[in-house]
Parts: C-alpha cells; sequence; structure tokens
C-alpha cells in the first residue's frame, strides 16, 4: 500500500464513517475495513474500477465528485478521504468545501510539483517532469492542477480551512527530514488532516 495512504490509515478512528473520493479499485477502503472496522463507502467514476472495488465487497458510487456531492447531506461522514486525486479534479477548490460539508474532517493527499526533482527537470531539461511517480507526459496526464505544498495551504487559509495535522512523504530517513523542515521542497507527497 501507497506511504500515504498507510498514515491515513492511522488518522482514522475504529468504527467511524468513512467516504473516500476516487476511491479507485476500493484497496484502501478495503484495508480499512480489516483493520478499523470503519463503514466505507467509495465514490469512483472508471468503470473497471468499480467493478473491482464491488468484487471486494466495498459499497461504490459511480458519480463524477466535480458534478457535486449534492447526494450526501451535512456531516453525513466522519472522515473524507481524497487521496491522489485532488490535482486531478476541475475544482478543487469547491471539492475541498463539500468534503467539509459532508465530513466531520476531510484528508487529502497530493503530489508535490514543488519537489526538488520537478524543478531541476523543468529547468533543465525544459519539459514536464516525467518520473516513476509522475509516469506521464504533459499530454496524457490525469493532474490537471499541478499543486505545491505552498498553494495547498494558501488555499486552505484563503477558505479558512483549518489544518489539524500534516505529514510529508519524502522517500528516505534523510529526505523526510529535510521535507520536515522544508516540504515545499523536499516532500514528494503531502498529507493534510482538515476541518472547516
Amino acid at each position: 500500500m501507497r506511504q500515504d495512504l498507510t498514515q491515513i490509515l492511522s488518522w482514522i478512528k475504529s468504527g467511524t464513517r468513512v467516504l473516500d473520493l476516487g476511491c479507485g479499485d476500493g484497496e484502501f477502503l478495503n484495508e480499512l475495513k480489516k483493520k478499523s472496522a470503519i463503514e466505507g463507502v467509495g465514490i469512483e467514476i472508471n468503470q473497471d474500477d468499480i467493478l473491482r472495488a464491488i468484487g471486494k465487497g466495498i459499497s461504490v458510487i459511480q458519480q463524477d465528485v466535480d458534478e457535486g456531492l449534492s447526494n450526501f447531506s451535512n456531516l453525513s461522514f466522519d472522515t473524507v478521504v481524497m487521496a491522489h486525486a485532488i490535482q486531478v479534479v476541475h475544482f478543487p477548490d469547491k471539492v475541498l468545501m463539500e468534503m467539509l460539508r459532508i465530513g466531520k474532517e476531510g484528508i487529502v493527499t497530493f503530489p508535490n510539483f514543488g519537489h526538488w526533482r520537478c524543478r531541476l527537470y523543468l529547468a533543465f531539461q525544459g519539459r514536464m517532469p516525467v518520473s516513476r511517480f509522475l509516469p506521464y507526459d504533459w499530454y496524457n496526464t490525469p493532474n490537471i492542477h499541478f499543486c505545491t505544498v505552498k498553494d495547498f495551504e494558501k488555499l486552505c487559509a484563503s477558505r479558512d480551512i483549518t489544518i489539524k495535522s500534516k505529514s510529508m512523504i519524502a522517500g528516505s530517513k534523510f529526505s523526510s527530514f529535510l521535507a520536515s523542515l522544508w516540504p515545499n521542497l523536499f516532500a514528494l507527497t503531502a498529507i493534510y488532516r482538515l476541518a472547516a
């Protein structure tokens, strides 16, 4: 399981209601159900992923998050998760506000496009970065909003979103230490726990 998902597991209390936006094949919700006995629902748009999630016994709704979440009432979930998906939605700010309307808290993870490798690649290659973490060319990437740690924190401040906690994934112990000091430069993935 990805490192960001492992961190999220530790933040979600047993027996709570969790909504996973962009749940993919349901692997994360399945793991949460096993380890924390949560009541989970996933939202996914990809038909193949929906079928794989259902095969794991996950409740999934086929829905485009960009079209809103009006089918969910206020505070109907304890936690709403969006892992490595906020950069692929058309209106990340609106999705964040919807997450915090329907959940008591939200957890968001995203690749940090301010990482030093992205910066160097762009500076020396003159092209958008391609790596094992970002394995797409500019024309076929699902990422439409390239976000850095500073960009995300600025968005949260402008919408009065409280950052309850955050964690940065960097790869090695030394890189993790550097990411704790300078997350915008050294974090590969940012993880935020949010409240309205």
